[in-house]
């Protein structure tokens, strides 16, 4: 098991209280990140938009979400969401909503895949970490929405909430059920609504008995690239290669 205790005493409370369920990853310790997001809030859970030439917003297509790194600019979504797409031509809205962008709007400056995705689009490795900024903007994206921890191995039946942007809306869903086991790799979750666009909605389970550390433990993808119809939904479970992953991504973000 890898913690590490740069954290708050009860987010530090929360993740060893997730022993029994699997295994939570907090990154290397850094500056003080603010950590406020609580299960069912949706501070952390945004739309990847494309940009146009001139960079303005075009189209959300996906969904994304904040996770805790030392450097605060780190978000989860589905790799197949940025599948043939340039990543500099793509931005993040936090907490979008008709219009509004409470938190600003964040680029993408680099985009990392597991290797078995890039070379076979492999379900179970359907998840990706994106790095983001904000010009003229040295304040973290993290401070300003909260992030949530990765949780990795954590067995089916844990219910969660899962929070996305359909195509053709401008406003966020949500619904809380049980991530139920597809596969031996693979969760299920069975709520209405969950049509394209929210894939890469992430599943967040309350792994701890305190508030503030909303674990991620899975993101729409996978089978089917997230399921065929709009009340099925699927994630590949988080694995050890989601680890390496994550930890590839917290390297690149200090480059």
């Amino acid at each position: 098991m890898r913690l590490s205790l740069g954290r708050s005493a009860l987010v530090a409370a929360a993740v060893c209280a997730a022993v029994a369920t699997g295994v939570v990853l907090s990154p290397p310790a850094g500056p003080a990140i603010a950590q406020t997001a609580e299960f069912g809030q949706t501070s952390t859970v945004g739309a990847l938009f494309t940009l146009t030439p001139s960079g303005q917003l075009g189209t959300h297509f996906c969904t994304a979400s904040v996770v805790d790194s030392p450097r605060g600019d780190l978000i989860l979504t589905a790799a197949h969401c940025m599948a043939n797409r340039q990543e500099r031509r793509v931005a993040f809205v936090p907490d979008y909503d008709q219009g509004q962008a409470p938190f600003g709007i964040w680029t993408v400056r680099d985009v990392i895949t597991d290797a078995n995705w890039v070379s076979a689009s492999d379900p179970d490795d359907d998840y990706a970490f994106l790095i983001v900024h904000r010009a003229g903007s040295k304040t973290p994206l993290q401070s300003l929405t909260g992030g949530e921890v990765v949780g990795v191995d954590i067995p089916a039946g844990r219910v969660v909430k899962v929070a996305g942007y359909p195509d053709g809306t401008d406003a966020l869903i949500s619904c809380q059920n049980t991530a139920e086991a597809f596969s031996p790799t693979q969760y299920q979750f069975d709520c209405g609504g969950f049509t394209d666009g929210t894939s890469g909605s992430p599943l967040l389970a309350d792994v701890g008995p305190l508030p503030g550390a909303d674990t991620v433990i899975g993101v729409i993808g996978g089978y089917e690239q997230g399921g065929d119809t709009d009340s099925v939904s699927y994630a590949a479970r988080f694995s050890t290669r989601l680890s390496q992953l994550y930890q590839t991504a917290l390297a690149a973000a200090r480059r």
